[in-house]
């Protein structure tokens, strides 16, 4: 049985995604006092007590002009509608009633769909009078509770489970978990403002599942959409424009700055988008390295290809820009797409599944120390203080990303240089283009030599000693 698909819906302000945050347990959609900031709908598993049901949290709904930001927003809302099964209308008990509230009510009688009455803001007697008002809208005694003190939720259960009969089932994907190697592909576009994110994610869906516009900056959640691509389950995940640390001083940003950052750091994959008529400025590459820093593949995919003046010199100066300010991915996968009219969006999708197979490629311990023996005779390590380093012995601590464990004779010996070599080695090697190496110098024996061995040496060692005492007596 299918769970049960709940909206929240209301005028701005009213604590709707204050609400969806309680319900699905996390802090998923950003809460703030200015109105309008949900844009998008966002989903999530929920639970309340014993009940497990999908919630979509939703943008206030108000009256616009049909070319008006308001008005985009109003048409997601009323796609969280036609997949519903029942509605939570919210309004301010605390506001009282209002003639927006009115209008939707009544637009909301016409909609076919089973609605409970939801008066939040109600922790204290000013909200008494609201309340009473809230009768007057025609469907039924409102449900009393306070979304920020987390009050009254005993009450909306009741409600809720009355209007439908909700099976429990278990939650496939209501924990966010790094390196989840059983769960779908965690795919983060991410870019500067006005690069067309937004709407790279509604064609690769196949439909307008976020906000998109001529306005900079219209996304402000990194909101998570499920979607398949050739039997490979994905989480795509469309985030805020990152601008500058010095032009974010709006707190509002600043928290559509974190939401997107977490982005990255819950991410196996992501992919970068440019706008081909910019080719890759400083914040782009902040923007990459940071990726990288957090051990994510990246790619990067040139958007509004079909508008380029220039094709062949906007592609030469993103090559030669990566070769010097990112050396640390060399080789990282690049496709020119146009997301405006859905071109090389297969090549796009193509160069992510690869770029995740990289990113989870594991090298057999033989093949390593056959490489390390082999790479250390051709460039030895440089002497420090007239002595020799050795390097003894290699091995793949993990994946996701690739990470290497060296024991050497004396790791602090061993310049940088000298590791940039060996990695850039590996990345040659064994096809390892593209994704973050991650290399660690430890001083110690071979742990996997055989455990003998390593007896003998000890009472080598104990022997010497008893030796030196003798001698001394």
């Amino acid at each position: 049985m299918q769970p049960l698909t709940v909206a929240i819906i209301g005028r701005p302000n009213v604590g709707k995604s204050t609400l969806f945050n309680r319900l699905v347990g996390r802090k998923l959609a950003l809460v703030h006092e200015e109105p309008g900031v949900t844009r998008d709908r966002r989903e999530a598993e929920a639970r309340l007590h014993d009940l497990r049901f999908r919630v979509i949290d939703t943008a206030g709904l108000e009256e616009a002009a049909p070319e008006a930001l308001e008005s985009r927003m109003r048409q997601q809302t009323e796609r969280a509608l036609e997949a519903a099964d029942l509605v939570l209308f919210l309004i301010d008990a605390r506001a009282g009633l209002t003639a927006l509230d009115q209008h939707f009510a009544r637009w909301l009688r016409r909609q076919d769909l089973p609605v409970v009455l939801v008066a939040n803001k109600c922790e204290g007697r000013a909200a008494e009078a609201g309340l009473a008002e809230a009768h007057g809208l025609g469907f039924g005694d409102p449900v009393p509770l306070s979304a920020e003190h987390d009050l009254g939720f005993s009450d909306l259960r009741d409600a809720v489970a009355a209007f439908a009969e909700v099976t429990p089932f278990e939650d496939a994907t209501a924990e966010e978990t790094e390196g989840d190697e059983g769960g779908p592909l965690q795919l983060a576009i991410v870019g500067r403002p006005n690069v067309g994110k937004s709407t790279l994610v509604n064609r690769l869906v196949g439909e307008d599942r976020v906000l998109t516009g001529p306005e900079a900056g219209i996304t402000r959640d990194a909101i998570a959409v499920a979607w398949s691509y050739r039997g490979q389950e994905i989480q795509l995940v469309d985030t805020a424009g990152l601008r500058k640390r010095a032009k974010v001083a709006a707190k509002l940003e600043k928290m559509s700055v974190d939401d997107t950052l977490r982005a990255i750091r819950f991410a196996q994959v992501v992919v970068l988008v440019l706008d081909a008529n910019e080719g890759l400025e400083r914040q782009d590459l902040t923007i990459a390295r940071h990726s990288v820093d957090e051990g994510r593949a990246l790619v990067i995919a040139l958007n509004k290809w079909d508008a380029c003046a220039d094709r062949e010199a906007a592609l030469r100066q993103l090559k030669d820009r990566l070769e010097r300010s990112l050396p640390q991915v060399r080789g990282v996968l690049t496709v020119a797409v146009s997301a405006l009219e859905g071109r090389h969006l297969d090549r796009l999708m193509d160069a992510v599944l690869k770029a995740y197979r990289v990113w989870n490629a594991r090298v057999p311990t033989g093949e390593l120390n056959r490489w390390l023996e082999a790479v250390t005779e051709a460039h030895p390590p440089p002497l420090s203080k007239g002595r020799k380093v050795r390097l003894k012995y290699i091995t793949q601590m993990k994946t996701r990303p690739p990470s290497y464990a060296i024991f050497c004779s004396r790791p602090a010996a061993i310049p940088a240089s000298y590791l940039r070599y060996l990695e850039n080695q590996l990345r040659s090697d064994f096809k390892l283009e593209g994704t973050p190496i991650r290399i660690a110098l430890r001083k110690g024996e071979n742990p996997y030599a055989r455990k003998g061995d390593g007896k003998k040496s000890d009472n080598k060692k104990r022997d010497g000693k008893k030796k030196a005492v003798k001698k001394r007596a």
